[in-house]
């Protein structure tokens, strides 16, 4: 069983690490500073470090040279990011952001040891096997991420044979769908991916902001640049850099990224001298480009330039069975997080499952499994624990199967396959805002405030007066 040290100062986190871990038969030793980790253990002996970048007292990097050999993977927040791309170049095995997803964490842990028992038997050690991680892999442990349906098999094949180059690739997919799990995916399968990657979200840095991040500055070229810095693309040189919502992106920045893929150079803010960098883009959006450079709003030459290889990621109302097996895999998760024994779905949340749309997709199905979790008193979670609202009399389980056609007179309810995603996120902001805030719908329907204020926009949903939903 591999040991696993975690070093983080915040009680709350250093305690879901190691219960994640623990659950995954990882054994698991903790410390809150570098220094109780020197007075406690020792630390060469352990298999991998899992270590916050700030700390009380000496920061986390100090742990590479106290470990002697042994790999340190730094947890930081995205404030931090340059300074975990910093720790890289100073031996840190890789970075992952705070907070942290499960399966991401997961994922980076397996991979990590994975790559030192690799090392281990070229030396004549026998590798330890791996453990069985359903909630990180694929059917055979490449991949990570879980569903066997055609459209993701057609996939994982694609990703597969696309890893290996350093062709440009663009994954589309609606919100919540696991894009960067697939860039993750190309990334580590490539020839890269002892190298950076750097995964930004154009959506979430501020555009005046955005081109100073990516591309860095100099001294001086704009109030309060104090001292140059490195932006986010010299700091994937040699990786992979995923820029997910690139439909975010403004032209400025357009124009800029263009010149990184057509001369593969970049130019800092306030420069005039360019420099060379190696990267790989991996580019992911749930709008469309095309229409989008079609309107003057994306640049069409980048346009074409991201669109070598497309990735299609499916919806998972678009997954058949993958939607059980998935939603199977977030109810074990939750109940060791919450310590909860034998919970498993009724017959009619499964029915449930298998039917509702997932406008949210696999974030949707995540929110509201935890939500059945903290509220099911008993060991059967029923449909309506999930919150979700859909009709399930008189609806025979076999109509469900992804492989069978949907009956023809069974038109009591008329089914929401036949929806479009605008068409059922009407309905249901319609429906619900007259009694729920904006910060509900979006979290209900899975995705940012952002993203639903432009829905309501490009739908023409005007939103409720604010004394609307003022009642008892």
């Amino acid at each position: 069983m591999p040991h696993i040290l975690i070093v983080e100062d915040e009680t709350i986190i250093r305690s879901a690490l190691r219960r994640l871990l623990e659950r995954n038969q990882y054994q698991v030793s903790e410390a809150g500073s570098v220094q109780e980790a020197q007075e406690r253990y020792s630390i060469p002996g352990f298999d991998l470090i899992v270590s916050d970048l700030r700390l009380p007292g000496a920061p986390g990097t100090e742990l590479i040279k106290l470990a002697q050999g042994t790999p340190v993977l730094i947890m930081t927040s995205y404030a931090s990011l340059r300074s975990a791309v910093d720790s890289m170049k100073m031996g840190a095995v890789d970075y992952i952001a705070k907070p942290f997803d499960h399966d991401e964490m997961l994922q980076a842990v397996a991979r990590i040891l994975k790559e030192r028992q690799e090392s281990r038997s070229t030396s004549g050690e026998r590798p330890t096997s791996s453990r069985n991680d359903k909630a990180a892999s694929s059917a055979d442990g490449e991949i990570g991420i879980i569903g066997s349906c055609p459209p993701m098999l057609e996939l994982y094949s694609k990703i597969r044979k696309v890893a290996p180059t350093d062709s440009t690739v663009l994954i589309q997919g609606e919100s919540g769908t696991g894009k960067e799990l697939v860039a993750r995916a190309l990334h580590n399968l490539s020839r890269r991916a002892k190298a950076p990657l750097i995964s930004v979200n154009c959506a979430a840095i501020p555009e005046t902001l955005i081109e100073s991040e990516l591309f860095g500055h100099e001294k001086g070229a704009f109030t309060g640049a104090t001292a140059g810095r490195a932006g986010l693309v010299e700091a994937a040189d040699g990786g992979t850099l995923f820029l997910d919502e690139i439909g975010e992106l403004p032209l400025e920045a357009q124009a800029r990224l263009l010149r990184v893929l057509q001369e593969g150079e970049i130019r800092r803010v306030g420069s005039v001298q360019s420099q060379k960098v190696d990267v790989r883009l991996i580019a992911a959006t749930h709008r469309d480009l095309k229409t989008l450079a079609k309107t003057g709003q994306f640049r069409e030459d980048l346009y074409y330039r991201l669109h070598v290889i497309s990735l299609k990621l499916p919806a998972l109302r678009e997954r058949g069975n993958d939607v059980l097996e998935i939603a199977r895999a977030f109810l074990a998760r939750q109940c060791v997080q919450m310590g909860r024994e034998n919970l498993r779905f009724a017959a009619d949340a499964e029915q449930a499952i298998r039917h509702y749309n997932w406008p949210g997709n696999v974030r949707e199905l995540e929110n509201a499994i935890e939500r059945a979790v903290i509220l099911c008193e008993s060991p059967d979670i029923s449909a309506d624990l999930l919150g979700i609202d859909i009709e399930l009399d008189d609806l025979d389980d076999e109509d469900f199967n992804d492989i069978a056609p949907p009956q023809a007179n069974n038109a009591t309810h008329e089914p929401t396959e036949d929806l479009s995603l605008e068409d059922y996120f009407q309905h249901f902001v319609l429906e619900h805002q007259d009694h729920m805030t904006e910060t509900e719908l979006a979290r209900k329907l899975g995705i940012s405030r952002k993203c639903l204020w432009e829905r309501r926009q490009r739908l023409g949903i005007p939103r409720r007066k604010s004394g609307a939903a003022a009642g008892p």
